[in-house]
């Protein structure tokens, strides 16, 4: 397996927390500590868009299809709705006192869930975004990360005491909680068939994790520095993992066996924290943004 990089975007001035698909396959938004959501042509086309400039840092993106809509997640806790077609805010919401770290969209209830770094979650309902409901998960920690499991109605966290929590989707209620990480646990990701559950933590570990269960799957010291993204190939048989070691490491989803590793002396990486990894469906690219400001496209084969 080897990597080419296939393009690097800058423009950005300054580090690049989140990044997010769209509703074209060809192309990606980032957004960071410049205040300012861009949107990329990952076919090279069509130059950069800078689609809105926030009060805040963006740490998270949430792209919701049904409306077109793109919800930016602010380190003061706000979460501003914006309108793709009209290019247009059309809300700015208070959902948390401390920064969201990240902001997902459940199509089949309806809801958007919220993770911030005072240790709360937000539940509103795409409908009626005047109604939210908080729930305090790990007071005193942050909650850095959601995902959905593929098939059951169940939603996981990463918290920053370590734990991982899942989440009855019916009636919002804990069924299991379990520790994860020596420190943060700081990404979470369902394989897309359900059959495991991965994360990643400030301690620089993977870990795969029967979801049923919470019982250890693997545990593999897989970076230098903490772990702060997962990102599954369309195709399903790999994925990979970012790291503030400046590297990008791309797994067998099969077997959580190491294929490959990204870095700036082999392939002109990253010089600095890789901060989030994104796997398109536009020609298998895998999309990496960190520190650097860089958005770098690799063909990963």
């Amino acid at each position: 397996m080897i990597a080419k990089l296939i393009k690097a975007f800058t423009g950005h001035e300054g580090s690049i927390y989140a990044l997010e698909g769209s509703g074209r396959k060809d192309r990606v938004f980032t957004a960071g500590g410049d205040r300012i959501v861009s949107e990329w042509d990952l076919s090279g086309n069509e130059p950069a868009r800078g689609v809105v400039k926030v009060e805040a840092v963006v740490y998270a993106l949430c792209h919701i299809p049904e409306r077109n809509w793109l919800l930016v997640g602010t380190s003061e806790g706000r979460m501003h709705v914006i309108d793709l077609e009209g290019r247009k805010e059309l809300h700015n919401l208070e959902l948390h006192k401390a920064g969201i770290f990240d902001l997902r969209f459940h199509p089949t209830t309806g809801n958007i869930f919220s993770a911030s770094g005072d240790g709360s979650i937000a539940v509103l309902q795409l409908d009626r975004l005047d109604r939210t409901e908080r729930r305090s998960l790990a007071p005193g920690h942050k909650i850095r990360a959601i995902d959905f499991h593929p098939l059951h109605p169940e939603v996981a966290f990463a918290c920053g005491d370590g734990n991982i929590r899942i989440y009855s989707l019916e009636r919002f209620e804990e069924r299991l909680v379990f520790p994860a990480h020596a420190l943060s646990a700081n990404c979470v990701r369902y394989h897309p068939a359900g059959n495991y559950l991965l994360s990643g933590g400030r301690d620089a570990h993977l870990c795969a994790w029967d979801p049923a269960t919470g019982a250890s799957l693997a545990r593999i010291p897989a970076h230098n520095y903490a772990i702060y993204s997962i990102a599954f190939s369309p195709d399903q048989h790999n994925f990979a993992t970012a790291s503030r070691d400046k590297t990008i490491k791309i797994w067998d989803a099969e077997t959580i066996g190491f294929r490959l590793r990204i870095d700036r002396d082999t392939y002109n990486g990253h010089r600095n924290s890789v901060n989030k990894v994104l796997w398109s469906r536009y020609d298998n690219y895998l999309i990496s943004a960190g520190d650097d400001k860089a958005v770098l496209v690799w063909e990963v084969v």
